[in-house]
């Protein structure tokens, strides 16, 4: 029971709901563990914010480079970043890295970077690597303006590709949005998946209490 986290578009809260869904499964007594496949933008020590949280999240440990087995200094494009650098993200590196974890958890949470068709490299993007992965999809859609035409044409891209769309989650990053309660209810009624819970807007992000807000009942039936 593995699941691939993507997002309509970047700094909509991915990492806080792989973490939240990481506790949230962990709750439930599974061991658990978080996954970065490529993770673009570093910290002077080499530290990515999102690794961090998601190892942080998890209850099992494994190595760096399976956990994270591309990371680069520059806040880029993943196939941007690497070939800042010379390097050029295989998805075959990724998916033994992913086999590995999922070797030692009940559950591996994918999280991918940026949207759902970022480039990875020169002929492949992140949804490549959901399908070479075969996991069904987790979208978070990001609650601001816009995010409804942005949401149904990832859930659009995730079909097209044979994907299983799980569910969904409306993360509210933007505080006191307008018409909040309509757009969740536009994107129930469009949307054909679950949605697994509204995240409230968070000034300090806090993915224990994100988990409290989701529903894995229909995850759990599967």
């Amino acid at each position: 029971m593995s699941y691939f986290v993507t997002g309509t578009d970047t700094d909509v809260g991915k990492t806080l709901i792989a973490c939240a869904l990481l506790h949230a499964f962990a709750a439930k007594g599974r061991r658990v563990i978080g996954m970065k496949p490529v993770a673009a933008g570093l910290d002077d020590d080499g530290r990515n914010d999102d690794v961090v949280a998601l190892r942080a999240a998890s209850n099992i440990s494994a190595t760096p480079g399976q956990i994270n087995p591309y990371s680069f200094y520059p806040a880029a494009a993943p196939h941007l970043a690497a070939k800042h650098v010379g390097v050029r993200i295989e998805l075959a590196r990724i998916t033994t890295s992913y086999h590995e974890l999922a070797g030692q958890a009940d559950v591996v949470i994918v999280e991918g970077a940026g949207g759902f068709r970022v480039p990875l490299n020169d002929t492949q993007d992140s949804a490549d690597l959901a399908l070479e992965l075969g996991l069904p999809v987790i979208l978070v859609v990001g609650m601001r303006l816009g995010c409804l035409n942005h949401a149904l044409l990832t859930a659009e891209a995730i079909n097209a590709r044979g994907l299983k769309l799980a569910g969904w989650v409306a993360n509210c990053v933007t505080p006191d949005m307008p018409f909040l309660n309509e757009n969740v209810e536009a994107l129930q009624q469009r949307i054909d998946a679950p949605l697994l819970g509204r995240v409230s807007h968070q000034t300090l992000l806090d993915a224990r209490l994100a988990a409290l807000e989701l529903d894995l009942t229909s995850c759990e039936k599967k």
